[in-house]
């Protein structure tokens, strides 16, 4: 897992986010989908309520994404990146921003293992206005950019990014670098909701992506299912 170019069909490619509260809910919909997508992603929300043991559950069924973006002290983040290791996720977020030893220790710590380390540069609900706000100045490329070299420096090989920097990304980083994208929406369904920097699968994959991560448009679809894999035939028509 992590290597695009073992991941060649558009079912692989896709991560669907199971952002629900409970493990009922999480195993309904991971049963539902586990032969329409690639990959299920676990966050915050769901793993605090539910915790490793759900995640163990899920890797049964699919390669999981555990997504935490963790951001503290080096060894504190070294310990939490061993623990996932033992959960063996696929892929672990953690936060570019914080600085070079901590991802340095982090990409130390999952070598030889199933677990490749996600860089995450600046959050899709972010924009520039948000980052000027925290002394951030400068573009939003500009501050992604800065902070994926930093983490390529620091034998980081994969990165989250929103789909607006893809291409910036893929032409910046070196070739087999993994790159996960939220803030997806189906061609003709782009939102005004919290992703400020949403695309479709269509441009997302041709400008490089290597991962496509959907949730509501999965989630909420009156046909589940069939939601999914009209994702994948439009990550599949965008690989040709």
């Amino acid at each position: 897992m992590g290597k695009t170019e073992e991941t060649t069909t558009g079912r692989e490619r896709l991560i669907f986010a199971l952002d629900v509260p409970s493990r009922k809910e999480a195993e309904a919909l991971a049963d539902e989908l586990a032969d329409d997508v690639g990959v299920f992603k676990v966050g915050l929300e769901l793993f605090v309520a539910e915790g490793p043991s759900l995640v163990r559950a899920l890797t049964k069924r699919r390669p999981v994404f555990l997504d935490l973006k963790l951001h503290d002290i080096p060894e504190t983040v070294d310990r939490a990146v061993a623990r996932a290791v033992d959960l063996e996720v696929a892929f672990l977020t953690v936060h570019a921003s914080g600085g070079s030893e901590m991802l340095e220790r982090a990409a130390k710590r999952v070598e030889g293992t199933k677990t490749q380390i996600l860089a995450v540069t600046v959050l899709t609900s972010s924009d520039a206005a948000m980052l000027a706000s925290i002394g951030v100045s400068g573009t939003v490329s500009d501050h992604v950019l800065r902070l994926a070299k930093l983490a390529s420096t620091r034998r980081i090989t994969g990165f989250v990014a929103s789909p607006h920097e893809v291409a910036l990304l893929r032409g910046a980083l070196p070739r087999e670098t993994v790159l996960v994208i939220p803030g997806i929406r189906p061609s003709g369904t782009l939102a005004n909701d919290d992703q400020k920097r949403a695309a479709t699968p269509t441009t997302a994959i041709r400008d490089g992506a290597s991962y496509l991560v959907v949730g509501r448009p999965i989630r909420d679809a009156k046909n589940r299912k069939e939601a999914a894999r009209s994702i994948v035939l439009e990550i599949e028509a965008a690989l040709r």
